[in-house]
């Protein structure tokens, strides 16, 4: 991990509240699928944490975020050719493995762009990637193109019904009767648990505030679930960990 000042290509809304930055920096080659970047944004003390989309190339990568705060507003608002700090890469990362011929990625809202560099490696290795994508609404809804480009199976989910299955990402498993048993996932903590409460073996990645991204003040621990007063660092040991590990 390291700071560098990176040069952003393109900046574009792509949905409601969500935007698509691709920035130019050597820090892409270090770069895993569930990893996270701490941006500093100019009138801000604290970093705003955002997940690795897509690794471009050796010195291009890919950020989605969404407009939560005056911070990533302020983020949203810059154009291309200026310089942007960035540290990263930080946190763990969703592991490959390559004995499996099939996998089940369900991502949640601004949860979904961390399966993406993930489902890219997969596909890479002519894996079976299934992906199944919840959004509250048509208008949120971004990414289904890019999976389908990969050959990845997409499913879409939105609350109200206005894109695909109506409901949660859940529903959407059911009703496509998808079976892939082995999971990654992303997203808020409702959906996590409801993909924890269905399968037993794969990953999550956890959302959370942060405030130093490296472990050192310890603002974003969860309790481990199996070891008494264990605890683990959202933005070191996390934010990926397996199945059934932590408590949220």
């Amino acid at each position: 991990m390291q700071v560098e000042t990176c040069l952003i290509m393109r900046n574009d809304k792509i949905a409601k509240n969500t935007y698509r930055m691709q920035l130019q920096g050597k820090i892409a080659q270090d770069m895993k699928p569930g990893q996270f970047v701490n941006i500093k944004v100019d009138g801000y003390t604290l970093r705003r944490p955002i997940s690795i989309c897509s690794v471009e190339s050796k010195n291009e990568f890919v950020i989605v975020y969404k407009v939560v705060g005056d911070g990533t507003k302020v983020l949203s608002e810059l154009s291309a050719r200026r310089m942007l700090d960035v540290f990263g890469p930080l946190g763990s990362s969703y592991p490959i493995h390559e004995e499996l011929d099939e996998v089940l990625l369900i991502g949640g809202g601004v949860g979904v762009p961390p399966l993406y560099e993930l489902a890219k490696q997969y596909r890479a290795i002519n894996k079976k990637v299934n992906v199944v994508l919840g959004f509250n609404d048509a208008a949120s809804v971004f990414y289904v193109n890019e999976f389908e480009r990969l050959g990845a199976s997409v499913v879409v989910a939105t609350m109200d019904g206005s894109y695909g299955v109506k409901g949660t990402v859940m529903d959407a498993i059911k009703e496509k009767g998808i079976t892939c048993d082995f999971t990654y996932s992303c997203g808020p903590i409702p959906m996590l648990k409801a993909v924890e409460n269905a399968y037993s073996k794969g990953y999550m990645s956890f959302e959370s505030r942060m405030a130093c991204g490296i472990g050192a003040c310890m603002a974003c621990v969860a309790k481990d679930k199996k070891e008494e007063n264990m605890y683990h660092r959202i933005c070191k040991e996390g934010p990926v960990f397996p199945i059934g590990k932590v408590e949220y």
